[in-house]
């Protein structure tokens, strides 16, 4: 499959001016405008494991702890914590002065609800969840979190800014179910959500938290000070590629997070505008099954579907320039300390084919039709999608593609139900390389059954090893267990990957300067406008 889109038209490109967008004027608010990757549809970063609701949590809310440049866990609502000499009882006191965009103070208790509602969630929190004999408030600043056994991974999974966020929000909001999505949107962090100007699928509006006080320390990762340099973002919507670049190109808008890689060329020629990697660990692609229904209920199926699965020709088709992207394996991501290697192999496409048509055979499949949802504004999911329905049908496959927005793909991938009923048997997603590098945060192999990521894959044997990482001392053991999983997921086949890249963001480097690099994300604090 050929890449989108592969050149701009000549009559876009005559049409274009390429002067440099003006400066705000004297008295006006400094304005970000942002072509972000999709629309923002749920306001709730720890119900979702979206993107988009998690770039939304850290504008709006704050975290207990923050990632610096080093990965390294620091304080960030916390001011200081304590741990007792047997590594059980965390006792931690919160800043003083922090707000809630409300105007009420953050309140210790607060954090216990919100903690308590993001374990629920998160697969990492689970793990604290079950190890927690006691979380209680100790005054308005401080509260404890006892446990029955250590857990080295704590402050690390207070502090992630991938999904699912940690986000603080206050109690009243903190005691919604997780299953269900928050209403507001009230944290303590840099930027306010202005409700009132929220258009779900068309424009959504931040405005700098004048009560925001920020650590006295320069920003490091997603750690130190957070200082709102804008007075106002706006997240505007164009599903449309060349519409987006041409607008970049105009100066009508500032900031593209995620470019397609065929209008890079000219968008890097263009006066006044840069191109920049920003998440310094990359993504890796997800193709996600429904291990509850036929046919990916049964390993064999799925193992044929990861037969299928030739990363250069998805790569190749989403991403098209080699400079951005990486044929992987591994499923801890290549670079990463924890890099494996898969046994499996094959000679070309066509013994991928053959291997594929075998192992759907053997699970009993009879042509019954498989449902991707296929998420049209998102150009490289969608082109994900498409590619994969075009090999499966090269396999004898009968696919049954349905395409939707991605706000729909979210609101059902969690229907557990028939495909015919509302559900669905495979989507495709992406996550960051800093969480799947990591056994304990990467999103696709936790095999926790009804607790897992939607898809629900069931598999003791993932389930303990990852139990044995979990209070594995060194690195070496780390490493050896991180193998085991690699050969259990070719095995069972939690998720497929469908290939690693680099996503750079393009922005107008004559308005906008002080671009943060993270670990696996991109915030909007710390940017300068002109």
């Amino acid at each position: 499959m050929k890449p989108l889109i592969r050149t701009l038209s000549l009559a876009l490109a005559a049409s274009l001016t390429l002067a440099a967008a003006p400066a705000s004027a004297a008295g006006q608010p400094k304005t970000i405008k942002a072509v972000m990757h999709a629309a923002l549809t749920n306001l709730d970063p720890i119900q979702t494991t979206a993107d988009i609701a998690l770039l939304h949590g850290m504008m709006v809310y704050d975290t207990l702890f923050s990632w610096d440049e080093n990965l390294v866990a620091k304080p960030q609502m916390v001011e200081s914590y304590t741990l007792s000499d047997d590594k059980l009882t965390y006792t931690f006191t919160l800043r003083e002065g922090l707000k809630w965009h409300d105007g009420q103070p953050v309140k210790a208790e607060d954090c216990v609800a919100s903690i308590q509602r993001w374990w629920v969630r998160d697969t990492l929190g689970q793990r604290i969840a079950a190890l927690a004999t006691d979380i209680s408030v100790v005054d308005d600043r401080s509260f404890r979190l006892v446990l029955k056994a250590p857990f080295g991974y704590l402050l690390d999974a207070l502090a992630k800014t991938g999904s699912n966020f940690p986000a603080m929000m206050p109690k009243r909001l903190a005691q919604t179910s997780p299953s269900e999505q928050i209403r507001e949107a009230v944290g303590s962090g840099p930027f306010k959500f202005v409700r009132e100007e929220w258009v779900p699928g068309s424009k959504a509006v931040y405005v700098k938290n004048e009560d925001y006080v920020p650590r006295n320390e320069p920003p490091s990762g997603t750690a130190g000070g957070k200082i709102a340099k804008a007075d106002r973002v706006e997240w505007v919507v164009m599903p449309d590629q060349q519409t987006a670049q041409a607008a970049l190109m105009n100066g009508e808008i500032d900031f593209i997070e995620t470019p397609q890689a065929d209008f890079i060329p000219m968008l890097r020629d263009t006066q006044g505008v840069k191109i920049e990697t920003t998440a310094t660990f990359g993504i890796q692609g997800i193709l996600r099954m429904n291990h509850l229904q036929p046919p990916f209920d049964n390993p064999a199926a799925r193992q044929g579907l990861l037969a299928l699965v030739n990363q250069e020709t998805y790569l190749r088709a989403i991403i098209g320039n080699p400079d951005f992207y990486q044929v992987c394996d591994s499923i801890f991501v290549c670079g990463s300390p924890l890099q494996t290697r898969s046994k499996l192999a094959y000679a070309d496409d066509k013994a991928r084919v053959e291997a594929a048509k075998r192992l759907f055979k053997e699970a009993g499949y009879q042509g019954e039709p498989i449902v991707i949802l296929n998420p049209t504004d998102s150009a490289l999911s969608s082109a994900a999608a498409l590619v994969t329905a075009q090999l499966m049908r090269e396999a004898g496959l009968n696919v049954d593609v349905q395409s939707m927005d991605w706000a729909s793909v979210v609101a059902r991938r969690p229907n557990k139900g028939k495909p015919s009923e509302g559900g669905w048997n495979i989507f495709i997603s992406n996550q960051s390389g800093m969480t799947a590098s990591n056994p304990l945060t990467n999103l696709g192999l936790a095999a926790t059954c009804e607790k897992a990521w939607f898809g629900w894959p069931c598999d003791e044997k993932i389930e303990a090893l990852r139990n044995e990482f979990a209070t594995a001392e060194t690195l070496e053991d780390r490493r050896r267990i991180a193998q085991a999983l690699q050969d259990r997921a070719d095995e069972s086949v939690p998720y497929i990957s469908f290939g690693q890249w680099s996503q750079p963001v393009a922005y107008r480097g004559d308005r906008l300067s002080g671009i943060l690099k993270l670990p696996n994300s991109f915030a909007f604090w710390n940017i300068a406008v002109k």
